[in-house]
């Protein structure tokens, strides 16, 4: 059980910690830990005294002593250990020393620091975070449950490590994307730490590199697949409805063999959702809403061409057909308007290697009639470029280099202001710079990317000013769904709620009222867009009739204030020591 619980304090009207820890056993604890930020009259109480240094630091000493400290770390790598290793030792300050540096901190803690550091997790590993499910203790799965470090959850973020990022798979090393998911949950959307739970499903690897690693720290097997791995799922799901009857579950960098199924198959059995498909899908869906915007346009009218047509991609093609339907077209219409490519070329309905999940995006083959092919067996990018003259370009295949300047090129002959969203993350797997982009465009691109990348300048731009680069980050839409979702009690999550995200925010997007800004905010105001995601969140449910009257029935402002209630801010609290709880 957690050893502190929040009271409320009568005469001060704030909140305080009934604490039941004291000692090393409390400076260990790192949801209570104020390190040397404890105070004279709390180390009394707390028998602290000479265990900590004996000057009482201010928040802001130990901020610019951490800061400084990460900032003489040698290689991001080494940043992305500092951190690890500042959040099991004082999680508030972790929190408070991200958010006062968040666009330096957030590509440590996520992408794409987090891509090197789960290659590298065995290597680098030094405390263990959330839990391990391994198949060779699959009869054990309830136990391990019970042994969840927080009792209390509300969101847990799974994943197997078959699929991290385009990195493929890293076995155990995936746990570092579940850990980095849910510090973001908590950063972007104030979802207390205490109520957040990674969990590794441990199934084995197909990476010789790791099975031949003397130091890996996963089960050193073949990955168990077929029945037996559906038996796994099953186990695990079944447990975690018992143990965790009302928790939001994230299903994250599952194989795309896995991925779609595993979210329809439990789709209405818990309040679960796929980040890799729908947040990916609603993030997109929100700068394309804000990109046609841009160019005095709708969704409804863009010609979209999308390189890659796996888990990510198809969930970025249900979100857009969803807009397209929400503005009159009728589904056979928004369908003809989406071109998707995969390893065999055009997805077209004469081939007969087309992985399930792409078959409903799948063109008719008469479409391509008159068309002129570079080769007449595989219809390519260039190809399906050229004749069909997209509006906009998505890139989610992981394929460095794949947007080349002849292509982009092609594309700006035809379109005034081209839409261009190289997706695939880490950076060196995306599928062209932003820079070269704008260069290749004289400036005109409307571009986003999966990863961060610098400012482009002037010289490039062809423009007065540096051109900044948003970044489609799923961290703007996926804690401010689970905000919502956690805070308005809803009891699913359906693809309408998704939808409702990104529209709140692409109504967020600078470039509405500066076409050359970028087209996602600042990270800095993350948790202002979170909070609005999450109120169009709670709407959406409470149309769709998943949540109780009483939350169907707040207000506008009521309910952004009900939200606001629920989201934690990192600071100090008061503490009072009690009995162990």
């Amino acid at each position: 059980m957690i050893p502190f619980k929040a009271v409320w304090d009568e005469e001060t009207r704030e909140p305080v910690f009934e604490v039941g820890l004291a000692g090393q056993l409390l400076l260990d604890y790192p949801l209570l830990n104020k390190g040397s930020a404890f105070t004279d009259d709390e180390r009394r109480e707390f028998d602290l005294l000479g265990l900590l240094p004996p000057h009482v630091s201010s928040v802001e000493e130990q901020l610019a002593r951490n800061y400084a400290n990460f900032r003489g770390k040698p290689s991001d790598l080494e940043r992305y250990v500092f951190l690890a290793a500042l959040q099991d030792r004082n999680e508030t300050l972790f929190y408070m020393l991200l958010a006062e540096h968040i666009d330096e901190m957030m590509p440590i803690i996520y992408t794409p620091v987090v891509g090197a550091a789960s290659q590298h997790y065995s290597h680098i590993y030094r405390r263990p975070r959330g839990l391990y499910l391994s198949w060779p203790h699959r009869g054990e799965i309830d136990r391990m449950l019970a042994n969840a470090p927080v009792a209390d959850v509300s969101v847990i973020v799974v994943t197997d490590g078959e699929r991290v990022l385009g990195l493929g798979d890293l076995g155990v090393g995936g746990m570092g994307i579940p850990v980095g998911k849910l510090a973001l949950y908590t950063l972007c959307a104030g979802i207390h730490p205490a109520s957040t739970l990674p969990v590794m499903l441990d199934l084995g690897t197909d990476n010789e590199d790791l099975l031949r690693d003397p130091l890996y720290l996963g089960w050193r097997h073949r990955r168990i697949r077929g029945a037996e791995y559906d038996e796994f799922i099953e186990l695990f799901i079944a447990a975690v409805k018992r143990r965790f009857p009302g928790v939001l579950l994230q299903w994250e960098d599952f194989s795309r063999h896995n991925a779609r199924r595993l979210l329809e198959r439990y789709a209405d059995r818990l309040c679960t959702f796929n980040d890799d498909i729908q947040g990916t899908g609603a993030v997109a869906l929100a700068g394309l809403l804000a990109a046609a915007r841009v160019n005095g346009e709708r969704l409804s009218e863009q010609r979209i061409v999308m390189f890659g047509a796996g888990s990510a991609a198809t969930g970025i093609a249900e979100q857009i057909l969803a807009g397209m339907i929400a503005e009159g077209l009728t589904e056979a219409e928004a369908r003809s308007r989406l071109w998707l490519i995969d390893i065999g070329g055009l997805v077209e309905d004469g081939r007969t290697d087309i992985e399930d999940i792409a078959q409903p995006y799948a063109q008719p083959r008469a479409r391509l009639s008159g068309w002129r092919l570079d080769d007449p067996g595989r219809v390519s990018l260039a190809d399906v470029v050229r004749n069909v003259r997209p509006t906009a370009l998505i890139g989610t295949a992981a394929q460095p280099g794949a947007f080349t300047e002849d292509i982009v090129e092609e594309m700006a002959r035809h379109v005034a202001r081209p839409i261009i969203f190289p997706l695939s993350n880490p950076t060196s797997r995306c599928e062209a710079k932003p820079a070269d982009l704008l260069a290749w465009t004289a400036g005109r691109a409307i571009v986003a990317s999966g990863s961060p990348f610098p400012d482009v300048p002037p010289s490039v731009t062809g423009s007065g000013r540096p051109r900044r680069i948003g970044q489609c980050n799923n961290a703007y839409v996926f804690p401010g769904l689970g905000l919502g979702v956690i805070a308005s009690g809803a009891r699913r999550v359906r693809a309408e709620m998704f939808v409702a995200a990104a529209r709140a925010l692409a109504e967020a997007s600078p470039a509405l009222s500066d076409p050359m800004a970028p087209l996602f905010p600042p990270l800095a105001e993350v948790r202002r867009v979170s909070l609005l995601a999450a109120a169009a969140v709670a709407k959406e449910a409470a149309r769709l009739d998943l949540v109780e009257p009483a939350i169907a029935a707040m207000s506008d402002e009521a309910l952004l204030q009900h939200l606001a209630a629920h989201m934690w801010a990192p600071r100090y609290a008061r503490y009072r020591r009690v009995q162990p709880l």
